[in-house]
């Protein structure tokens, strides 16, 4: 892999990760430290991640990891809802039974919220591939990749989230994959990504963002739990009244 593209998934990583969370300001020295690299290969990172809608410029100041905003959310929600039914529906048809019969390596999971964060993408990924469409597989993926995101920022505070119910939904999607039962297939897969917008939006309104008329706010906590800046949509930061008082879902890095 060329350095500018290793640079690039480890940045992206980062992020999906949030260990640079919403609403972080980020400069090419600080990362090439991070990373161990010239600015050059930074700065091409961050203009794809540009590109991808995960990273704004700052004129004479840097960039920003975009804030999470509520409608953004929604959006790629009922994108993959749109796609991920289509990549099922084209592994049942195409599929191998050898390639199906693989998914059953997903039947069961043992864990903590981050490794089910891990499982499930791979789980969907695995979807994605099974398809046979790289197209779609491709775009499929991406959005899965950027869902990851949305969970970390919310999982916390997440009302309902039972690994096994949804480790169960899973298998029933496998079963109905090998039984080559696309009636079955698509409901059960458009349940579940149902399900998760049901799960997710409400958590994220809850805990993590803030909305006040048309703005969208992400609640950045600092070294202090007390001590919290607020990032607006526009890029304005501004403390929140006192009245009001959120506690952000972003898990912090151990230290």
């Amino acid at each position: 892999m060329l350095l500018r593209d290793n640079v690039y998934e480890r940045l992206r990583a980062d992020i999906l990760a949030c260990a640079l969370a919403p609403g972080d300001d980020v400069r090419e020295q600080e990362l090439a430290e991070r990373y161990a690299v010239s600015r050059q290969p930074v700065r091409e990172a961050l203009l794809r991640l540009v590109r991808e809608h995960l990273v704004t410029v700052q004129p004479r100041q840097g960039y920003r990891v975009n804030p999470i905003s509520l409608a953004d959310a929604r959006d790629l929600l009922r994108f993959r809802l749109a796609l991920e039914p289509a990549c099922v529906a084209e592994a049942i048809e195409n599929a191998s039974d050898t390639a199906l019969r693989a998914l059953d390596k997903f039947r069961r999971f043992s864990g903590n919220h981050e490794d089910f964060i891990a499982y499930n993408r791979a789980f969907h990924s695995a979807l994605a591939h099974a398809s046979g469409n790289r197209r779609m597989a491709a775009s499929l993926c991406d959005l899965i990749g950027q869902a990851d995101r949305l969970v970390r920022v919310s999982i916390a505070n997440l009302r309902g989230h039972d690994p096994k119910r949804l480790v169960a939904e899973h298998v029933a999607l496998i079963e109905a994959m090998q039984n080559r039962d696309r009636r079955a297939a698509a409901r059960i897969i458009k349940a579940h990504i149902g399900a998760t917008e049901k799960r997710v939006l409400p958590a994220l309104k809850r805990n993590a963002v803030i909305v006040e008329g048309s703005d969208v706010w992400i609640v950045q906590p600092k070294r202090s739990i007390s001590k919290f800046t607020a990032i607006s949509s526009t890029g304005a930061r501004s403390r929140p009244a006192a009245a009001k008082c959120w506690t952000c879902a972003i898990p912090q890095p151990a230290t």
